[in-house]
């Protein structure tokens, strides 16, 4: 058992003076602060649930794609050193037999065991998306989705594919959406040009969030008011935005949460494998290079474009409360009960709440952070 206390923990969307006592990975009691002798008091130092982060492609050296066993071992076991205390490791588009590979090595680490932030299972990110805004995704192997194949990569999957990302207007009569919903896996509009009437039609058949919003989606126009528009008007559909600053000003980011409130935008990290390495370092992503700039965003060297960021999700954090000027409780909410009601987990992961894992970061005053707590391990 394990006691631990702050002046700033943050429970029921406010920062008050509380113990958290800690036992077979779960929170079993919440006290006043000062009730019982504590192993550890961080003082003024906040403590936050643990972060989840539902769209990170890799860290480290390592991609989901290069279905290598020890680099996603060692990306899970780093990774709470910016508070992260659950994932969705997250592929992208390329061919069967790659994609297939994938899911197979996160199948496998989960079945035989790994250390750090938990893998919630697998974003499927592609190959089901649209050529116009298919960003960084290569081409060649985007595809018409059909129910058929899907269950061919959840097979591989052993049943992790927990949220995937398609152009659901390719979708033909939306028959993976539904398929995908009816069997608990989350569908996200992303890479798509879809209309925003045909957005609403998506939603209608059980699409739940948005990937990246602002990013490969069709803009707003206030005459054809696009996926833009529609995340923004969907009030109860959920949409992930990466809050690095250079995928979105920090005014986009700033109107986006004002416009979603607290409940239903997702602070996504879009990570790649080259996170934890200098600017200037050159990867294959996708089968496509890319240079890390100073900043930290991603390019794709043939044609500059955006694709994919090295931001961490502490740091997301601070962004949005500091400069884009979120209120405190909608930039947590992003990164922590958001993702895990929307991945329908919230009873066991977002929240301070007795019963629920100990998955808590401690943050100093400059959003570093000081300690992660994954179901009750210190991991730094």
């Amino acid at each position: 058992m394990l006691i631990i206390q702050s002046k700033r923990v943050w429970i029921a969307e406010q920062f008050v003076p509380a113990q958290i006592e800690i036992k077979d990975n779960k929170i079993s009691d919440i006290y006043e602060y000062n009730t019982k002798p504590v192993d550890k008091d961080y003082g003024t130092d906040k403590i936050l649930p643990g972060f989840i982060d539902i769209h990170c492609h890799g860290a480290y050296g390592f991609d989901t794609n290069d279905a290598n066993p020890e680099g996603l071992r060692n990306w899970v076991e780093k990774i709470p050193s910016e508070g992260v205390t659950a994932l969705l490791p997250t592929t992208i588009t390329q061919s069967e037999l790659v994609l297939t590979r994938a899911l197979e090595n996160v199948a496998e680490v989960v079945e035989e065991g790994y250390t750090g932030a938990e893998i919630l299972g697998v974003h499927f990110e592609g190959p089901y998306l649209d050529m116009q805004y298919k960003g960084a995704q290569p081409e060649q192997y985007i595809v018409k989705p059909t129910v058929e194949q899907f269950k061919k990569y959840q097979e591989a999957a052993k049943g992790l594919i927990k949220y995937i990302t398609m152009a659901t207007e390719t979708d033909d009569n939306f028959e993976l959406t539904r398929y995908c919903t009816e069997n608990g896996v989350v569908v996200s509009i992303g890479h798509s040009a879809a209309t925003f009437e045909q957005a609403r039609m998506a939603f209608a058949h059980g699409a739940r969030s948005m990937t990246h919003v602002y990013n490969g989606m069709s803009p707003f126009n206030h005459r054809a008011n696009g996926l833009v528009g529609a995340a923004n008007r969907f009030k109860t559909m959920y949409g992930e935005i990466i809050c690095d600053g250079n995928h979105s000003t920090l005014a986009a980011l700033h109107q986006y949460f004002n416009e979603k409130g607290a409940d239903y935008g997702i602070l996504v990290t879009d990570s790649l494998m080259a996170k934890g390495s200098p600017a200037g370092s050159k990867f294959i992503f996708g089968g496509n290079e890319i240079e890390i700039y100073v900043d930290g965003s991603a390019h794709l060297t043939s044609t500059g474009g955006l694709a994919g960021s090295t931001l961490k999700v502490n740091e997301g954090l601070r962004l949005l409360i500091e400069e884009a000027l979120v209120p405190v409780n909608v930039a947590i909410n992003a990164c922590t009960k958001n993702p895990a009601d929307c991945l329908r987990i919230s009873d066991r992961k977002g929240a301070i709440k007795v019963g629920l894992d100990a998955d808590l970061v401690v943050l100093d005053r400059d959003y570093n952070v000081m300690q992660t707590y994954c179901r009750g391990k210190e991991m730094l």
